[in-house]
């Protein structure tokens, strides 16, 4: 049989080496399809000076546009105006952008990335190109009012944002949560829920008794402490703060790890003086995606209590390398974690607590604390968990017949 081979173009905010849920998404699904049968391209911005303007990365070949800087910085508090400027003007340049590359390219399909400036940019494109469909990715989680609320501007534009998504050929949401809000502003076409997922293989791997200790050192864990594990970009919407509060209701033991960076790192830091547990926070930084399996095993439990989430990669990360969970019932989170107590009918696979509940959150460690039995049963069920449903081999797969195979169907 012959196969031929499809172009699909992506629409990306941002795009490695800044790299988020969305773009390990992007780069795990892409590198995993075989490119004899999709090539696929993507327009993002190009931020740093040092960046490359075109680029292969992976399975993508990497079209950066708009102005840099050095050493650039993505974070919007700390964005220089010229960066600010390309990404409100990201939905006209990268539309322009995809116009003189499919005059070269030829695309069959244009995959969007976020109901953001990605998407917008998408929309225009596809807009002056009708018989090329294209499919909205949705990983925000946020729900829909709240993003009206957040962004005042929406209330003016909605009309242009709902054509945003009743425009798309298919819509992939990677929870029910984003699903159910999808169908809420009167989306009646395919709605496809793919989460994203872990390598379960390089996360399950065991770790080197060396490796172990050098990370022990490093942090100064010393037997019969417990360490709390949280990764994360650093804004006050994934809870660090409420972890942070609920130290002071924990053995002097306990001490918290924190990988990530962000512009609320500051906050954290005072939160942790202001409740006198700034000797038991240890902010880690940058840590790299191939380093993050150590961290997770050298500690003890995983730690997110966030206010949203879309799905939450780092979640079964945590599964995949065999340490228990605690997380808010948020977002997309329900899909996967199943809390013995509010789902008595599944097999557990970790622990609740409430949004903005510090001594919630101070219970469900002191649970996995005292009950040895409990944290080895969590662990066996979201290890096996992760292997069936949540391994990028199997959605990749999904993502082929789900996704592109019928977007692509004519021709």
């Amino acid at each position: 049989m012959i196969i031929v081979m499809k172009r699909i173009l992506i629409f990306s905010l941002t795009y490695h080496p800044y790299v988020g849920g969305a773009e390990v998404a992007i780069k795990e699904i892409t590198d995993r399809i075989d490119p004899m049968e999709y090539e696929f391209h993507m327009v993002t911005l190009r931020f740093d000076s040092s960046l490359p303007k075109v680029e292969k990365v992976g399975n993508v070949l990497v079209h950066r546009i708009g102005p840099s800087v050095s050493n650039a910085r993505v974070s919007d508090r700390d964005m220089p105006l010229r960066l600010r400027l390309a990404k409100i003007l990201f939905p006209f340049s990268s539309a322009l952008k995809a116009t003189l590359l499919d005059w070269q390219y030829t695309y069959d399909g244009v995959w969007a990335m976020m109901a953001n400036q990605a998407g917008f940019g998408a929309l225009f494109f596809s807009l002056l190109h009708p018989r090329t469909p294209y499919v909205l990715e949705l990983q925000d989680g946020r729900a829909l009012h709240d993003m009206k609320a957040r962004r005042p501007i929406l209330y003016l534009l909605w009309p242009l944002y709902r054509l945003l998504f009743l425009s798309a050929r298919v819509i992939k949401v990677i929870s029910s949560f984003l699903e159910r809000e999808v169908r809420s502003i009167g989306y009646e076409g395919t709605v496809a829920v793919i989460p994203n997922a872990v390598d379960v293989a390089k996360f399950s791997a065991p770790l080197s008794d060396e490796v172990l200790a050098e990370l022990k050192s490093k942090y100064g864990k010393k037997l019969g402490d417990t360490f709390l594990f949280s990764a994360s970009r650093l804004v006050l919407s994934r809870g660090v703060e409420d972890v942070i509060r609920a130290l002071p209701l924990l053995p002097a033991s306990v001490t918290l790890l924190v990988a990530g960076t962000g512009e609320d790192e500051g906050k954290l830091r005072a939160i942790a003086r202001e409740s006198d547990v700034e000797n038991r926070v240890i902010f880690a930084g940058h840590i790299g995606h191939d380093e993050l399996p150590a961290y997770y095993k050298m500690c003890d439990i995983f730690v997110r209590p966030s206010l949203i989430e879309g799905f939450g990669n780092a979640f079964v990360e945590a599964f995949a390398a065999g340490i228990p969970v605690v997380a808010t019932p948020v977002g997309g989170i329900p899909d996967f974690l199943f809390d013995p107590e509010a789902n008595p009918d599944k097999p557990a696979t970790g622990l609740f607590s409430k949004p903005r509940d510090p001594a919630s959150v101070a219970a469900a460690v002191k649970r996995y604390m005292a009950d040895a039995a409990l944290r080895a049963e969590v662990v066996q069920h979201a290890r096996a968990l992760a292997a069936e449903k949540y391994d990028w081999a199997t959605i990749a797969a999904d993502m082929r017949k789900k996704i592109f195979v019928p977007l692509l169907k004519r021709g």
